[in-house]
C-alpha cells in the first residue's frame, strides 16, 4: 500500500527525497534540535518508567536474537577497552613526568605510590 506508485515515485522514495533535501537545507543541528525536543516531550508525557520499559523490551529482544553470550562478549570488549584507556593514560602521565624530570629510578612519578596491577 505504501509502495504504490502514482506519480512515478513510491511514498518511501518521496520521503527519502524530501529527507535528503531538508538535510541539505537545514543541516545536522536541525535534526539534533528536533530530536531533543521530541525526547523532552516523551519524557514529560510518559515519565522515567517508559524508558525503563522500552529498555527492558529491547534487551529481551537482543537476548532472543543474539543469545545471552552476546552480553558476555560485549562486556568483555568493554572491559578490555577500559583497561587500554587506563594504560594509555598512565603512559601519557609517565611521559609528561619524564619530560619534566619527575620520575624515580623505576620510572614512576616521584612522590607518588606505584599502582599494583
Amino acid at each position: 500500500m505504501a509502495e504504490d506508485k502514482k506519480g512515478g515515485m513510491t511514498v518511501a522514495e518521496a520521503g527519502r527525497k524530501g529527507g535528503v533535501k531538508v538535510a541539505q537545507e537545514r543541516g545536522r543541528a536541525f535534526y539534533e534540535q528536533i530530536g531533543r525536543k521530541g525526547g523532552e516531550t516523551v519524557k514529560a508525557e510518559r515519565g522515567h518508567e517508559f524508558y525503563e520499559q522500552i529498555g527492558k523490551k529491547g534487551g529481551e529482544s537482543v537476548r532472543a536474537a543474539r543469545g545471552p553470550e552476546f552480553y558476555s562478549q560485549i562486556g568483555h570488549k568493554g572491559g578490555q577497552k577500559v583497561r587500554e584507556l587506563i594504560e594509555q593514560g598512565k603512559r601519557m602521565a609517565r611521559e609528561a613526568q619524564k619530560k619534566e624530570g619527575g620520575l624515580d629510578e623505576m620510572g614512576n612519578p616521584k612522590g607518588s605510590r606505584r599502582d599494583e596491577d
